[in-house]
């Protein structure tokens, strides 16, 4: 009976945590993009952490509150991802593929107000790069 009743905490709190999380539907050059949304300090630092597995077109946003060379490391992630750092108007800045458990930083090369993390190779493969715009930003939680 404890190991349920843990079970099913455990389960609720990893069920609040996400649910703090909004949804976005993005367009970069045709390609449709589900984002989970991290806009609060809380969210962002859990990121994709402990997740194995991410759904055909599907990523997460991080919203920060005010554009900076931000930088995003894997710690505790073990999915294999790129990241591409948004400025204020979706335009892409530059795009970096990380290391699953790596804590080595990645930095935006110039102020981002986004970051777009995207399963390892999905920009490249679409042919997505610096320069082009993500539409589709404007419903986002300002961050926090």
């Amino acid at each position: 009976m404890k190991k349920v009743l843990v079970f099913i905490f455990v389960a609720l709190s990893f069920q609040a945590v996400w649910a703090e999380n909004s949804i976005l539907s993005l367009h970069i050059i045709g390609n449709s993009v589900i984002a989970e949304v991290a806009n609060t300090p809380q969210a962002r630092q859990q990121g994709l952490m402990h997740r194995k597995h991410l759904g055909a077109n599907r990523g997460m946003l991080f919203v920060f509150p005010e554009p900076g060379l931000h930088a995003m490391w894997m710690k505790d992630t073990p999915l294999h991802l790129s990241i591409a750092f948004l400025d204020e108007r979706g335009v892409i800045i530059n795009i970096a593929d990380m290391t699953p458990f790596s804590e080595k930083p990645h930095y935006a090369s110039a102020p981002a107000k986004f970051a777009l993390e995207m399963p390892t190779g999905w920009f490249n493969k679409r042919g997505i790069h610096s320069g082009m715009k993500v539409e589709g930003l404007s419903p986002a939680p300002p961050g926090q």
